[in-house]
């Protein structure tokens, strides 16, 4: 092997040979010993791939030159012999760099794989964070944009509310500080084009909206005054795909919301407010007599130049403290506007504000994982050096500057930092849209995409990154220390381990940060998920239809037409019942007023404010809605002019403090009719699970009278065990009752118990994985440490047990070193999770972000894998042979 190896060393450059050629050959011996230790075969292998690197190597120096004595003419040599930072000094370092990577496929595939890991990761998600949340508004001077609500501390109104149509008027006509103003909603309707009939997402604005935003038409006009609610607004998505682009579909009219609206522009493709869904805006108009306290009216401001929100909304107080002498109303709506407090805040909070936290909680937790996969890389790059230390004495001795031997080892650093974060941006380009699939709806989702700013962001953190991992081993291992040469090949102890055990450290205490917010949020969904909203999610089919359009014309009528079909859908295979709702759990907001009692009625502005709606069929059973007292609906209470009605508990009791509601009756404020209560039921969570069960009365498809109320589209719930598989039935029997009515919100009560949960179970699991990859590369690099360490002591254990230490005392022994890292990272991780679990505060349910359990459990887990990954180097030193120990350099 010295003949072939002599042979080859004599391919390379004579300057070369005399520079190097008895360190190439001294480490080439000394690498192919640890070989031959491991067995025939990885020496076999080591000499061919040695062979072929060398003659590969002599090949490239002959015809590129990279030592420093062949390039004396071209490169400054300063004081001490190191080279200038040329752009050609970096290029020659790169270019070696490069061929000792490929030397070290293991090494390079681990730190290029962990990186770009890492970098992809928060690449992806900042992509996300780049386009919902740092991108201005796609309005004029976006930051002058304000919301504008009320709120009524002390008074039995929700925390915050919208406003009525009054505060809209005043504050419109006497605002100073406000440039602009305008009233907005979502809803459903039913859109004709020709033959097409759906159920979409509209507006109906006021026509100064598109004023106060700032938006132009791409096609078209905007709404004026005097077109009144004859005309509408398209987005660009209708535009172009119900229309397909037709510029002549402007001055055409179609029916929208059961009546003819001519078309008068079209809105450019980033223009969608309130939010992505809506697709058509229809102007409202301020009705001539204002009836105040009808609140539901959303604004949204534009400040005037210099104006701030806190100034606004010191104006507005003063402005609506003025509405009772103005526009009249009740002692009780005078007795609110004392209360009132004026609700100001950017517009893009309010917008955007739901999706913010979860957004900013994942990229924390990406950021985590790059610093645990940055701390991963450095030990890696520390053991790296550590294992190469003679060569780099060599050349220090030999007059190389520190400079230079740190500029080629970071060259390796940046070569590999590249690498990974271009497989970054590739797995952050083929990942962001599948996590955008599994995402909750997102804001400005569609815009979501790895564009400049994701590339500047990902060259960004792989630049760190290489300072990060490769600065610090660099600097260490460039030291002046002749004693490497002299200590080159012997057995070493716990010299100059800080630095490992610190990055590990490091690593185990992030990885409990992570671990510790994702027990969190998975003890959250645990209990979110035993929560009883009061009715059954499993084997529930729901859908809605639209037969106003069929020409039904009062409440009687489309009572009659709901239980007709409701029928014909209990006829189908496999049907157990049928009921109707008026606003569908979790899918739907219930409507809110003032009902008085006939012991109330003498002061009725001292009604109870309850939400209310509408049920027939066999709503209760089929939901599994429990009748605590009384009797459910009948089909009488629909048919005739019984005028009775449902409460739920809580409304019993706001309404009959410890009394027997049964037989009692109620009207709403403002109405004449009065309705008998035959029966109340237990109370159900209407919006989610998190919230509390809101007092709620439940009135007749039909009322007393033709003119009561009507229920146009009210939700059907269907108990099937084939609720995944019998709409195609359902929408057939639509077709053969409807046919212009279009079928809508078709799903099932588990899915939305899901998509109720979607944000939190989302953030959850994408934490987990997190976690999960943190927890990963934690137990990865304790074990490298100490695999390491086992390595660098063979001489101290076999000296130890050949001096008759037992293989449980060396086990032992590593086994300790471990726990005591870990130790201290665990410490560490837990008062860096007390700081910083406290941001998941607005994704927890009934669970505190100090949770004790959680943080102990964590505890224990991490623990649990650091003895494991501690284990493994550990049972491997116990069974090394101590004179193999012994004779080992």
């Amino acid at each position: 092997m010295n003949a072939l190896l002599d042979l080859l060393i004599r391919l390379f450059p004579r300057a070369f040979r005399r520079q190097f050629g008895a360190d190439l050959h001294e480490q080439v011996r000394v690498d192919l010993g640890r070989a031959e230790r491991r067995g025939r075969w990885p020496a076999l292998a080591f000499t061919v791939w040695t062979g072929l690197d060398l003659i590969r190597s002599a090949v490239a120096e002959r015809l590129r030159p990279t030592w420093v004595g062949a390039h004396a003419t071209s490169e400054r040599v300063t004081t001490g012999g190191e080279r200038t930072m040329t752009m050609g000094g970096w290029t020659r370092d790169l270019l070696y760099a490069t061929r000792a990577l490929r030397r070290a496929p293991g090494f390079t595939a681990a730190v290029v794989v962990t990186l770009g890991l890492a970098v992809g990761a928060n690449a992806g998600i900042f992509s996300v964070i780049s386009a919902v949340l740092l991108d201005p508004l796609p309005f004029e001077e976006p930051d002058r944009l304000v919301y504008i609500a009320a709120s009524a501390p002390g008074s039995d109104f929700p925390d915050e509310f919208p406003v009525s149509m009054e505060f809209y008027v005043q504050y419109a006509e006497q605002a100073t500080l406000l440039d602009g103003l305008a009233t907005f909603n979502s809803f459903t309707a039913t859109l004709r084009v020709g033959d097409r009939i759906e159920r979409v997402r509209m507006s109906m604005p006021t026509h100064t909206l598109f004023e106060t935003l700032g938006a132009e038409p791409i096609l078209g006009r905007l709404p004026e005054p005097e077109d009144g609610e004859d005309v509408a607004v398209i987005s660009y998505a209708l535009w172009t795909t119900w229309f397909g682009s037709d510029p002549d579909v402007i001055g055409k009219a179609y029916e929208a919301i059961n009546l003819p609206r001519t078309i008068i522009g079209v809105m450019r493709p980033d223009f969608r407010f309130p939010n992505d869904g809506v697709l058509l805006w229809i102007p409202s108009e301020v009705p001539t007599e204002i009836v105040p306290g009808r609140f539901g009216r959303r604004l949204v401001g534009r400040l005037a130049p210099g104006a701030e929100p806190e100034d606004l909304a010191t104006q507005l107080q003063t402005l609506a403290s003025r509405l009772p002498e103005r526009f009249g109303g009740s002692a009780a709506y005078a007795r609110l506007i004392e209360q009132h407090r004026p609700v100001v805040r950017p517009l893009r909070e309010e917008l955007l504000g739901h999706v913010s936290g979860p957004l900013w909680v994942l990229m924390g937790s990406v950021a985590l994982v790059l610093l645990i996969a940055c701390a991963n890389v450095a030990n890696l790059f520390l053991v790296r050096t550590e294992s190469r230390r003679r060569d780099l004495a060599v050349r220090r001795a030999m007059g190389a500057g520190r400079g230079l031997l740190i500029r080629t080892q970071m060259a390796e650093a940046v070569l590999l930092a590249a690498w990974g974060g271009a497989l970054g941006v590739v797995l952050a380009w083929v990942g962001t849209p599948l996590l955008l699939r599994f995402a909750p709806t997102i804001p400005r989702g569609d815009s979501v995409a790895v564009e400049a700013p994701t590339l500047l962001f990902a060259l960004g953190l792989s630049a760190l990154a290489a300072i990060v991992c490769g600065l610090a081993p660099a600097v260490r291992a460039s030291a002046p220390s002749l004693d490497r040469l002299r200590d080159a090949g012997r057995g070493h102890t716990r010299r100059r381990s800080w630095g490992r055990d610190g990055l590990v450290v490091a690593q185990t205490a992030l990885a409990l940060v992570l671990l510790v917010g994702s027990g969190l949020l998975v003890r959250s969904f645990v209990k979110l998920r035993s929560v009883d909203p009061g009715y059954d999610t499993e084997d529930i089919f729901t859908f809605q239809i639209a037969p106003e359009s069929e020409g039904l014309s009062d409440g009687p009528e489309y009572a009659r037409f709901h239980t007709d079909f409701m029928e014909r859908v209990a006829s189908l295979p496999g049907v157990e019942s049928v009921g109707v709702v008026g606003e569908l759990p979790l899918d739907e907001g219930v409507r809110g007023g003032r009902f008085v009692t006939e012991d109330r009625q003498a002061d009725e502005d001292e009604g109870v404010l309850l939400n209310y709606t509408w049920s027939g069929g066999d709503y209760f059973s089929t939901m599994g809605i429990e009748v605590r007292l009384g009797r459910a609906f009948r089909a009488a209470d629909t048919e005739t002019d019984l005028g009775n009605a449902l409460v739920s508990e809580t409304a019993a009791n706001l309404l009959w403090p410890d009394q027997d509601p049964i037989g009692r009756r109620l009207r709403r404020e403002r109405s004449e009719e009065w309705a008998t209560v035959v029966g109340v039921v237990e109370d159900v969570k209407q919006y989610n699970f998190r919230d509390a069960a809101e007092p709620l009365v439940y009135l007749p498809l039909v009322g007393p009278t033709p003119e009561s109320w009507t229920v146009a589209s009210p939700g059907y719930v269907v108990k099937t065990a084939r609720a995944e598989q019998i709409a195609p039935e359902v929408r057939a029997l639509v077709r053969e009752v409807a046919p212009s009515a279009p079928m809508y919100a078709v799903h099932t009560m588990a899915s939305l118990q899901a998509d109720s949960m979607h944000r939190l179970s989302f953030t959850m699991l994408t934490l987990a994985l997190a976690s999960g990859l943190a927890l990963l590369m934690g137990a990865i690099g304790l074990y490298g440490v100490l695999s390491y360490v086992v390595a660098l002591r063979t001489q101290e254990i076999g000296v130890r047990m050949a001096l008759g230490a037992r293989a449980g005392e060396v086990r032992r022994m590593v086994v300790a070193r471990g726990a005591r890292i870990v130790a201290f990272g665990i410490v560490l991780g837990l008062f860096m999770a007390a700081a910083a679990t406290r941001a998941l505060g607005a994704l927890l349910f009934a669970t505190q972000p100090l949770d004790g359990i959680t943080f102990l459990g964590t505890a224990i887990v991490l623990g649990g894998v650091g003895l494991l990954a501690s284990y493994v180097p550990a049972r491997r030193a116990s069974s090394l042979d101590p004179a193999a120990c012994l004779r080992a350099e």
